[in-house]
């Protein structure tokens, strides 16, 4: 388990901590911000609590060549998609 650390939101911070592949990746429109006031955080800790290797995609683009969607390899369990708090308009 990760204890008090943020979730991994790269391919290389998943390799200091020793993961070769990871059991679910969350896909969040938000910047991934550790705090219980954020969904994305909460149910990343709760599955992670349950003993999975959880990944993060924080604002992905999605209008380029898709890269940060491909960062991670295929995640072992599933893929999660939350939605963003971010006005979009605001955020563009």
């Amino acid at each position: 388990m990760n204890k008090n650390k943020w979730l991994p939101i790269t391919k290389k911070e998943c390799e200091q901590l020793g993961w070769n592949e990871v059991d679910v990746i969350i896909i969040s429109g938000d910047a991934y911000i550790d705090h219980p006031s954020f969904g994305t955080a909460v149910i990343a800790r709760i599955l992670e609590r349950e003993g999975l290797k959880v990944a993060i995609i924080p604002q992905p683009q999605w209008k380029d060549d898709l890269r940060d969607f491909k960062k991670f390899s295929n995640p072992r369990s599933f893929f999660a998609i939350t939605e963003e708090k971010m006005y979009s308009i605001a955020n563009n």
